[in-house]
């Protein structure tokens, strides 16, 4: 009777040794002062709109993005190697101003609710995604700054990844190049 009740227990305890660790999911980390951006190397407090913080498997610290748009992009990279573990966003509905996003209004990217398309560009002077936690707020942005409200998983790869339309020619730019062929033609009559 012993030996097969040592049996039928063994292959529970194998089992149970199998067992894959469940990596608990990090928290938020609030941002501070230091806090540089992970692309620009630029300190965060410096920079109008909504940031991010990515967290990647057994790194000690979360990456932080000048623009929620570049911690997505970061996300859906091919040459992404690093396992993340949870991606952060600040909360719009929460934050004091847009100028001040706020250093620990954190949601999960997943939770949020993002207005895309807005008129309104992030910390880099780009498009940007601009993530609530609040279905409403989120909608009210969107009415008074354009844009549509989608979840994570609908924001299409091309507007994270592809690069942002810009004029051919800024207007100063245009002005200059006009003013120096004015005055290339005044030396040469």
């Amino acid at each position: 009777m012993k030996r097969l009740l040592l049996l039928s227990v063994l292959p529970l305890a194998l089992l149970a040794g199998c067992k894959e660790e469940q990596v608990a999911t990090p928290q938020p980390v609030a941002m501070t002062d230091e806090a540089l951006g992970h692309y620009c190397q630029m300190n965060l407090t410096e920079h109008a709109g909504p940031k991010a913080q990515v967290h990647l498997a057994g790194a000690p610290a979360p990456l932080f993005f000048s623009q929620v748009r570049d911690a997505i992009s970061y996300q859906r990279m091919p040459e992404q190697s690093h396992a993340i573990t949870a991606i952060y966003v600040n909360d719009m509905a929460r934050a004091p101003s847009w100028k001040n996003p706020g250093t620990e209004n954190w949601i999960a990217a997943e939770d949020a609710h993002f207005v895309v398309g807005s008129q309104r560009v992030g910390g880099m002077g780009a498009a940007e995604l601009v993530p609530f936690s609040d279905p409403q707020a989120a909608a009210d942005f969107a009415e008074l700054h354009g844009g549509r409200v989608l979840r994570l998983a609908e924001i299409a790869d091309d507007a994270v990844l592809a690069p942002e339309d810009k004029p051919a020619a800024e207007p100063e730019t245009q002005d200059y190049r006009e003013r120096l062929r004015q005055l290339s033609a005044g030396r040469e009559g």
